[in-house]
């Protein structure tokens, strides 16, 4: 409809509401991380979340929305947010959430350069200069020069996993763009829940009794093998919550991006940055030191830089939604 793509007060407040869930959906995480394996809490997130995607796909034309021409594009595209989520999260674990959170947020400066060889695409030396401050603050949070010291003490490999939920973010995006993905918003989160359940069920049957957990001191593994628990107590709750966060994300970014344009919208998108810095001194009183909040506004400013310099360019752009992580 032609009104749905000229809302952008709608939209903003869509992506807002999307980002804020986002962070509550980290901190959740975060806070489960102790005691839970991360497949169990994808399963009961993503069980959960399916059933009030369903509610929402009767909103948007029942069904018949469900069939698609693509099923194994979508599939692809499911498994790929799959490996973004679960290294982002196994990341959770061990770092902060502001530092999670930042170094993830690369994703739009490596959409940037995957455009180059895989679509064709032309990027002017604003936009590399962009890209390269933004990695600048990357080595700033990482601070690779101190070895395994650096920071907050996890291993150097720690640092490198919401890298890779970036880059498998990207690629996922640039395919998306290639090969031309069309679904409403509702039908597209009922695929990715999908695919979040067979693949947690397939680590159940795996890994699901903790055996490869034994003898682990690393808290990322442990929190991807340890043994499935029963929730209790509030941590019931908590899942409960996960799950109903789980659609709203899905929800509102999927409304957001078609009542108005990721240009738009884009900015909005960086609120999560400061909104994991608060969670994470509200919650476990970390707050992030001076060179590492450094490299958050090094990352920050490059990454708007780069949409507000597509939008003067008037270039077709990529949604970058940054924060997809269902």
């Amino acid at each position: 409809m032609t009104e749905n793509l000229n809302r952008p007060s709608a939209g903003i407040f869509f992506i807002i509401i999307g980002v804020i869930a986002i962070t509550l959906n980290d901190l959740m995480i975060k806070l489960l991380s102790g005691g839970y394996p991360l497949h169990e809490m994808v399963f009961i997130r993503s069980g959960l979340g399916i059933v009030f995607s369903l509610i929402f796909v009767q909103f948007e034309g029942g069904f018949g929305i469900l069939r698609t021409r693509t099923p194994w594009l979508h599939l692809l595209r499911g498994l790929i947010i799959v490996v973004s989520n679960m290294t982002y999260f196994a990341a959770l674990a061990a770092l902060p959430l502001a530092d999670a959170t930042a170094l993830f947020f690369v994703a739009p400066l490596m959409i940037t350069l995957l455009s180059i060889p895989l679509l064709g695409e032309k990027v002017g030396p604003w936009r590399l200069g962009a890209v390269a401050v933004g990695f600048c603050g990357v080595l700033l949070m990482m601070q690779a020069w101190r070895g395994d010291s650096a920071p907050a003490d996890v291993p150097f490999i720690i640092l490198i996993l919401p890298m890779i939920s970036a880059l498998t973010y990207a690629l996922n995006q640039i395919m998306t763009r290639k090969l031309g993905v069309a679904s409403k918003a509702s039908a597209m989160s009922v695929y990715i829940q999908l695919t979040f359940i067979v693949v947690s069920l397939g680590f159940y049957v795996v890994a699901g009794d903790g055996r490869f957990a034994e003898g682990v001191s690393n808290e990322s593994v442990v929190f991807l093998l340890r043994a499935w628990v029963m929730p209790e107590g509030n941590d019931r709750w908590v899942f409960a919550a996960l799950g109903v966060n789980s659609a709203i994300i899905g929800f509102c970014l999927g409304q957001a991006y078609r009542l108005a344009s990721a240009a738009t919208l884009a900015p909005f998108e960086y609120l999560g940055l400061p909104l994991a810095v608060f969670w994470g001194w509200l919650i476990w009183a970390e707050f992030p030191a001076p060179l590492v909040l450094a490299g958050i506004a090094l990352i920050m400013g490059s990454g708007i830089f780069v949409f507000v310099r597509e939008q003067i360019k008037s270039r077709p752009m990529i949604k970058k939604r940054v924060h997809r992580r269902y």
